[in-house]
């Protein structure tokens, strides 16, 4: 039961954390960037495992309570979303600025932009709070071990995507990659954007 129970969690965990959002554009840039990516992985890990054991441990039936507040949060992320979209897209307009140093040029800058993009962020509360935390509940006392295999799923990929992404160097060696890369970053920030507020 345990053995089963952690494998759900991590397949269901991985489905939904592969999901292109906020957290793996951030981090693929600057991974891509070869920039801060250590405290940037870390905070992605880190507020998935908190959210994930949030979920779990009941948070989710409180979130549902207070439809007020996810519609609040909705709109603040829409609009972090939609000025992250703006500055993608600025920089893919602006050949002057694509290279691996227009990512986040501090560490604590990199780690406010990753707990912004994390925090802000209804669709993380969605699919760790509210969907894996309601699931786990099918799993009875197996229930943790179901969050522990989300949170290992989790912590793969954000540390796969960080530091696998310096393979893809060569190619973004090319300022034209860089601009399709934030071009497409530009559209899929608009996109959640608009989602949160049609949702709202």
């Amino acid at each position: 039961m345990p053995l089963t129970a952690t494998l759900s969690g991590f397949a269901l965990g991985l489905s939904l954390i592969v999901a292109i959002g906020a957290q793996n554009a951030f981090l693929l840039r600057q991974g891509l960037a070869g920039r801060h990516v250590a405290p940037v992985a870390a905070v992605c890990v880190l507020s998935d495992a908190v959210l994930i054991v949030a979920g779990v441990a009941g948070a989710g039936v409180l979130v549902s309570r207070f439809p007020a507040a996810v519609t609040a949060v909705r709109l603040g992320g829409a609009a972090f979303l939609l000025v992250y979209a703006v500055l993608a897209a600025r920089r893919a307009l602006r050949p002057g600025v694509l290279v691996p140093g227009s990512a986040a040029a501090g560490p604590a800058a990199a780690v406010a932009t990753a707990l912004a993009l994390t925090w802000l962020n209804p669709h993380v509360y969605l699919d760790t709070v509210v969907l894996l935390g309601g699931l786990s509940g099918t799993w009875g006392g197996a229930r943790w071990w179901f969050a522990a295999g989300a949170v290992v799923a989790s912590t793969v990929w954000f540390l796969v995507l960080g530091y696998g992404a310096g393979l893809l160097r060569p190619v973004f060696a090319r300022p034209g990659a860089w601009r399709v890369l934030d071009g497409s970053i530009a559209l899929v920030m608009g996109a959640l954007a608009v989602g949160l507020v049609a949702g709202a």
